[in-house]
């Protein structure tokens, strides 16, 4: 994994979001993937697994200024997540998962029930091939945690109101040749746990 300069950064939160303000220009998500900036090291930012971004301890409570954050988010292939322009790089440490899905609602598609999320910034996002839902069971208890397929490598975490919908949901298929407890949107596959794991439990 990359080692990173500890030294924090100088820049204060309004510098920040007048720096991503001249960045951002037009309508949709500014192309993050394609900036290549210098790592400017540790502001201390901070989302915690409820969605709530901290800023050097303190809550961000303008949600205003959390949106326009969320748009230049960029997890890298060290696995860690970064505040992007095209100048700047600095690091958000994630407690869970970068967004909260919040929202759902279920749609008929050429046949097919299709699953759109609102996240807690705003952005809505079609569950299907695209955009997989993946389950991993937390420890010790086992209880399954639904992370949803934003953008990049960046993931919604599905609340907990949510999760049981999805399971009200679920559906048995045969994946590779064994009963597994499955969800399905836009035609796509999303597996749960073996059927086993549950008639076990």
């Amino acid at each position: 994994m990359t080692q990173h300069d500890p030294a924090k950064s100088d820049m204060g939160e309004s510098d920040l979001a007048a720096l991503i303000s001249r960045a951002v220009t037009g309508r949709g998500l500014p192309p993050v993937e394609t900036w290549n900036p210098d790592h400017c090291g540790d502001i201390d930012m901070r989302i915690a697994a409820d969605g709530t971004w901290f800023y050097q301890g303190t809550p961000i409570g303008r949600e205003r200024l959390v949106r326009l954050f969320s748009t230049v988010l960029r997890k890298d292939e060290d696995g860690q997540t970064y505040l992007v322009t095209p100048v700047e790089k600095v690091v958000v440490h994630i407690e869970d998962a970068p967004f909260l899905a919040v929202e759902m609602s279920a749609t008929m598609r050429d046949g097919h029930e299709v699953l759109t999320f609102r996240t807690n910034v705003g952005d809505l996002v079609e569950a299907g091939p695209e955009h997989p839902i993946r389950f991993e069971a937390t420890e010790p208890d086992g209880a399954l945690k639904p992370y949803l397929h934003v953008r990049g490598r960046l993931e919604a975490l599905v609340t907990r109101a949510l999760t049981y919908d999805l399971v009200e949901r679920a559906v048995t298929e045969d994946v590779n040749g064994k009963a597994t407890i499955c969800l399905r949107s836009a035609g796509a596959v999303f597996p749960i746990m073996p059927a086993a794991d549950l008639a076990a439990g």
